[in-house]
């Protein structure tokens, strides 16, 4: 059964970066073939529970692994990772409540720590704390507000690194009516606080309604569920200047987001149970507390078929949609995700109890962009709006059949009773096994593992130049876009290297125009097409959209507001947005720009300093790093690296020397640890200390052992990710999520 994946060099990479296993040295002992074989018999493992004999659960298998080993779908990262291992734990989605005590807020401390280790991501809405300086009556005390216990939970967070495979990510959610509300929409200004957090505004429609109307809204006591009185007076806030604020906050720092949070509730299929309040941390997946979803995605770029005009054989051939094939990938992906509920170890008892009262499930797309490309449709046009809804209506409609057919079987969800399935009238309704079927998830690492665009968003790139080992440079060009220049006639290796440089072809007149309006990347479509783009994909699923609004670097405020007032009309049931540069702008401009401009002096080297030597192991061999000392601060480092090769020796003295140099000129070491701490290589191993990524980072840590804060906070590679704090790689903003194409890096 074991098939041949055809996998880039780069997905490679990535599955041996985080997925595949390791041994306790930390040596690969599994070949991605292996994994998808390990997955699939895992998950066809539960058909036993449902009276498959043994060859009828290895047909299942097989179904899967060919799905999977295919790459036409992949389920969620710690699906990949953990199936068939002993954690076990392959959900990606969790929602935690948060109530008004102090052993609510702790125990969802401790749950998250629990959730994070095995590879989940946690949202939390801290809509019913007391605001902040409110009476505690069991201390006498004042409280200190929600956004305090959002710190404590990031430093736990910050705290569990996900045993190295995954970081941990947290949504924040408040209603735009909370008493702190201001200070919520202003507490990522300080990008090195909250890392760990994307947050999120929860308005209902009055709000926007007041928005419109430009008149006061009134805030809601969480304790009371009235309004907020202080000093005997109601307190209100004018909801254009509120909104107002969240925009430009948004257009600083790509934060805080939206959601819409009635028109999610419109589609929450048990609000007789309870209301929705959160979502996981990329926004896509509305939970009740104690919920989780497993998501999966269906490959877009490989559900055509070639077709050849039979009156012209030798016509370069053309592609359209393979309806059947997508009909058979959605049918087995939705019963690859019902037996992911079975098969399941959940991290807390809560969790398992709610997650199979609901059995939610999220069928989502990537490669979105790639069928745009193979079809010659542009993204920014009415045809691809027309076809998005078509592709969606047939994926959500076949899904609902699966979940019905397996609902005969395996009987309904348990709430099916008590949801908008059932006609309380005639005692009937559509028969689910699963209370939602469809989310579009960011698809941030499993698209690179898939070869294919994320999500529905568009490509970021035609080409580009990827740095790999020993600094070489490659370029890469998308395979579609190459094959259309054999085609045409301007394959060219100069002009790719050009676009890599230029990062767009759409003024480039050396390529034929029908051609420049097809290939369209991320900044070449305004904001409008980009949110009527999430609006056509909401529309037929069940859950909600991940996708970011990319906005250019000169784009406005009002643009901003712009696009999240049409993403409310059309529709949609959150936004996020992203402009390009801003959150490395808003440091240099907050931090950098900030110093004087003045000459740096380079302090000469005295003739005699001590300093210390440290052995510390890499996965290049033994490293003997030396300190050298002026007083009580570092001055110079060497490093030696033993049995590793020229270049490998080369890029250590140099690193070595440019370190020694910023320590000469007054650089905080600080900021040197920042900026070496954690770059990734292609040689990991484990040592007393942790995990050591690189040469790079194994400096950083001997220099952080001896010079370094000992409660210091990673300020830049943990605060913005233009650039990846893993391989030093771009890092892409799309799905709500940000990922990096070279290493698989992602917060999502």
């Amino acid at each position: 059964m074991l098939q041949k994946t055809n996998l880039t060099n780069n997905s490679r990479k990535v599955l041996e970066r985080r997925y595949l296993i390791k041994n306790q040295r930390g040596k690969i002992i599994e070949k991605p073939e292996e994994l998808f074989l390990r997955v699939a018999k895992a998950i066809a493992a539960p058909e036993e529970k449902f009276g498959a004999d043994p060859s009828e659960i290895e047909k299942v298998a097989e179904q899967f692994h060919d799905m999977t080993a295919s790459l036409e779908f992949l389920p969620n990262s710690p699906t990949l990772m953990n199936a068939g291992r002993p954690l076990g734990q392959l959900s990606a989605c969790f929602v935690l409540p948060i109530e008004d005590s102090m052993d609510s807020i702790f125990e969802a401390v401790k749950n998250t720590a629990l959730i994070h280790k095995s590879g989940g991501g946690t949202g939390f809405s801290f809509s019913k704390l007391r605001p902040k300086n409110s009476m505690v009556a069991s201390t006498s005390g004042v409280a200190s507000g929600p956004v305090s216990f959002m710190k404590v939970i990031n430093a736990a967070t910050e705290a569990v690194k996900q045993g190295g495979t995954r970081r941990g990510a947290n949504m924040g959610v408040l209603r735009v009516d909370h008493p702190d509300i201001v200070e919520f929409i202003t507490c990522k200004d300080n990008l090195s606080e909250l890392t760990n957090f994307n947050i999120s505004v929860a308005i209902p429609d009055d709000f926007m309604e007041a928005v419109e109307e430009n008149r006061e809204y009134p805030l809601i006591d969480p304790r009371t569920g009235k309004e907020y009185f202080v000093e005997g007076r109601p307190v209100r806030l004018n909801a254009q200047e509120v909104f107002e604020m969240i925009v430009e906050h948004a257009w600083k720092s790509a934060e805080p987001g939206v959601m819409f949070i009635d028109r999610m509730n419109a589609g929450n299929p048990v609000k007789k149970v309870a209301l929705y309040e959160a979502t996981n941390p990329c926004g896509e997946q509305p939970l009740l507390p104690h919920d989780s979803c497993n998501l999966g995605s269906v490959n877009l770029a490989l559900m055509l078929k070639a077709v050849v005009d039979p009156q012209n054989p030798k016509t370069p051939y053309r592609h359209e949609v393979d309806w059947g094939k997508l009909k058979k990938t959605v049918r087995t992906a939705v019963h690859f995700l019902d037996n992911v509920i079975e098969a399941n170890k959940y991290p807390i008892p809560e969790i398992k109890e709610e997650t199979r009262e609901n059995r939610k499930i999220g069928l989502g797309v990537m490669g979105w962009a790639d069928m745009l490309f193979q079809l010659g449709i542009p993204y920014d046009s009415e045809a691809a709006l027309s076809l998005m809804e078509k592709v969606m209506s047939f994926i959500q409609e076949e899904g609902y059949k699966a979940s019905e057919e397996l609902a005969e079987v395996r009987g309904t969800f348990p709430r099916w009773e008590q949801s908008f399935f059932y006609d309380e009238k005639t005692k009937s309704g559509r028969k689910m096994r699963n209370s939602t079927v469809t989310t579009v998830a960011p698809t941030g690492t499993i698209s690179i593992i898939a070869g294919c665009s994320s999500g529905v968003e568009p490509a970021f790139a035609i080409c580009f130049t990827r740095t790999v080992m020993g600094g070489t440079e490659l370029l890469e060009v998308n395979p579609i876009f190459e094959q259309k220049a054999k085609e045409v006639g301007f394959y060219s290796k100069d002009l790719f290297k050009k676009i890599a440089e230029k990062g767009s072809i759409v003024e480039m007149e050396e390529i034929p125009e029908e051609v420049r309006r097809v290939f369209v990347t991320a900044h070449d479509i305004s904001p409008e097409w980009h949110v009527r783009m999430q609006a056509a994909s909401q529309k037929y699923t069940d859950n909600a959209v991940s996708k970011t609004i990319n906005l250019p670097r000169g784009a406005t405020v009002e643009d901003v507001a712009s696009a999240y007032k049409l993403a409310f009309r059309s529709g949609c049931k959150g936004i996020t947005v992203y402009r390009d540069g801003s959150r490395v702008e808003q440091v240099l401009s907050t931090k950098q720009a900030q110093r004087k401009r003045e000459r740096v002096v380079v302090k000469e080297r005295p003739e005699r300093l001590g300093g210390i030597t440290e052995k510390i192991k890499t996965g290049y061999g033994n490293l003997y790093v030396t300190i050298n000392t002026l007083g009580e601060q570092p001055f110079e480092v060497f490093a030696q690296i033993g049995k590793s090769g020229y270049t490998t020796m080369a890029d250590t003295e140099a690193v070595c020397r440019l370190i020694s140099l910023s320590l000469r000129s007054g650089v905080d070491v600080g900021d040197i640890i920042d900026q070496l701490e954690g770059i990734g290589g292609a040689s990991q191993v484990y040592q007393k200390g942790g995990l050591i990524t690189s040469i790079p980072d194994a400096i950083a840590k001997v220099l952080q052992s001896h010079f370094g804060e000992k409660d210091r906070v990673r300020r830049n590679r943990n605060s913005y990710y233009d650039v990846c704090p893993d391989c030093g790689g771009r890092i892409e903003h799309a799905g709500g999520c940000e990922v990096c194409h070279q290493c698989g890096f992602s917060k999502c």
